[in-house]
């Protein structure tokens, strides 16, 4: 292994035993996306891979950065192994920090920006994370005082690094520093760990998600060549590019498939409209609020897009009637869902050509073997609901915690995605439900767990069931219900103590119903099915 053998994930194989029949094989690019940027950068400098507002970013440019700023991490004192996060919004500079952590050898552990103290904590403990950037500040929140607060708390962490900010420790002077360093970078093996990706566990704690060097880009070749997506073209990101999705296709994909990315800061549909005109972009991957938004602006504005072809969109439910809603608004765009998660990245790619398939179910499967399997295990036929099991090249090495692995991924390979669904004769995926307690808001997942274990703090609350409700713009939101334990106790004390323990904001309850008690089953457990039913029957939700 290329990794500290101090490392959290030090137990690994490479490549661990579910994934070594893909070595050597040609399934995997066995290069870095330093080594593809490198190439590409040879063959082309002057190609603009990347643009973020006004600043166009050429090949030649983010490859030249990035080598400065591994010369100052270098310098630093940081070596292969160690892990380097980054909570950077979308911005050009995440791009280089990650193209610098892959020639360094680092495993980088992106971190969306809506995290708050308590979780960012979490994940750079766990990973025992050795730098961090964060922005100076964004969107009114002090990024650098919250790293200053948590950094007393985090002993294997060693430096704090700024993104857009001031003195010696900001990005932009680490980059000026590096400038005509040298060193002798070290070998870094692709199927070693690359990133370190945290999504919320059903029992409240984190579980990092473990990927490759080789596992993203298999992904982001097979989707592009699914899509028509060529190299040369481009493509709006405005999901995180600290989520997987905005990861893989807004840092990645312009180092793997040759394509340009233009990014969003922040999501407006109008502003998406005036960049898919002006930048000519042919497609986006994003969470279904943005296509509902995305398609009524375009109705709005007269402006049917016609250089938009494609729309990837998951992460929340998506109701069958919005695609062909949503393609009637395009000139010839084509939305269609998709199904993954942060361990196995695009399980299907959609339905781009049928219209039909594209609205009822979760997309084809594409590049992974599908299982559907009851509670023992045993594979069901077609058109059974079952949990949905899944084993290909693009899916994760693991878990950081050798135990989350063995319980996810079975002996023969096949990782446990804890999502009901069924398979259809033509291939496709329908998702219909979750073993999961997990809630998914806008795309991003919300461990119930956690809020619970925060209420149950509350002096006056003896017992907090919390459910996803629905919510007209992101899919799912979260909904406590809470058993008081004496005297009288308000929604609203509940949600400034769940604000006051450092969890994230979307994190807060957005309804609290109160009870005497839950509805359980025979053995006592709270009966969640239940109550997500009453809070939609609430809501007038059918």
């Amino acid at each position: 292994m290329m990794e500290r053998n101090d490392s959290p994930w030090a137990w690994l194989e490479t490549p661990p035993q579910h994934l070594a029949a893909y070595a050597g094989t040609g399934v995997w690019d066995e290069r870095t996306i330093a080594q593809q940027a490198a190439a590409l950068a040879e063959a082309d400098p002057d190609f603009v891979a990347l643009i973020d507002g006004d600043v166009a970013v050429t090949r030649a440019q983010a490859l030249a950065d990035a080598e400065a700023l591994s010369a100052a991490l270098h310098a630093r004192g940081l070596r292969p192994g160690d892990v380097l996060a980054f909570q950077v919004p979308n911005w050009r500079e995440a791009m280089v920090i990650n193209l610098a952590a892959a020639m360094s050898g680092l495993v980088v552990n992106p971190i969306v920006p809506i995290y708050r103290d308590h979780e960012v904590t979490q994940m750079l403990a766990d990973c025992r994370a050795a730098a961090l950037f964060v922005p100076a500040a964004f969107r009114k929140f002090d990024y650098a005082a919250m790293a200053a607060r948590i950094a007393a708390d985090l002993p294997d962490l060693r430096h704090v690094f700024t993104v857009r900010g001031s003195g010696g420790n900001d990005y932009g002077a680490l980059v000026a520093e590096g400038r005509g360093a040298r060193f002798d970078r070290p070998a870094v093996d692709p199927l070693g760990v690359k990133m370190v990706l945290y999504t919320s566990g059903t029992t409240g704690r984190p579980k990092g998600v473990l990927h490759s060097h080789v596992s993203i880009a298999r992904i982001l070749r097979t989707s592009a060549a699914h899509w028509g997506f060529a190299s040369g073209e481009a493509a709006l990101m405005p999901s995180p590019v600290t989520h997987v999705s905005g990861y893989a296709n807004g840092l990645e994909a312009p180092f793997v498939c040759g394509t340009r990315t233009v990014l969003m800061e922040s999501w407006n549909a109008g502003e998406a409209l005036a960049l898919i005109d002006r930048h000519r972009l042919v497609g986006t991957v994003a969470a279904t609020p943005f296509l509902v938004e995305l398609a009524a602006a375009a109705r709005e504005s007269g402006n049917p897009l016609p250089s938009f072809r494609f729309f990837a969109c998951g992460g929340a439910a998506v109701p069958a009637d919005l695609i062909p809603a949503a393609n009637a608004a395009f000139a010839q765009c084509r939305a269609f869902r998709v199904f993954g998660a942060s361990e196995v990245p695009l399980v299907t790619f959609g339905w781009p050509r049928d219209e039909h398939l594209a609205a009822i179910t979760d997309g084809k499967v594409v590049d992974y073997e599908v299982r559907i399997v009851d509670d023992e295990d045993h594979a069901l036929p077609d058109g059974q609901e079952g949990e949905i099991l899944a084993r290909g090249p693009g899916m994760l090495l693991g878990y950081a915690d050798a135990g989350q692995t063995r319980e996810a991924i079975t002996a023969d390979g096949f990782f446990r995605t804890g999502d009901l669904g069924v398979r259809t004769a033509e291939g496709a995926i329908t998702v219909t439900g979750r073993k999961k307690d997990l809630i998914i808001r806008g795309g991003e997942n919300i461990s119930a767990k956690e809020i619970e274990d925060v209420l149950h703090a509350h002096p006056l609350v003896r017992e907090a069931a919390v459910v996803a409700m629905p919510h007209a713009r992101l899919g799912e939101g979260v909904c406590a219900y809470v058993i008081a334990a004496e005297g009288l106790i308000s929604a609203e004390d509940l949600a400034a103590h769940v604000a006051g323990s450092g969890l994230a904001r979307q994190k807060i309850p957005e309804r609290f119903e109160f009870r005497e008690d839950f509805p359980r089953t025979a053995s006592g457990k709270v009966r969640k099915d239940l109550l997500r039913e009453d809070v939609r029957a609430k809501m007038c939700v059918r």
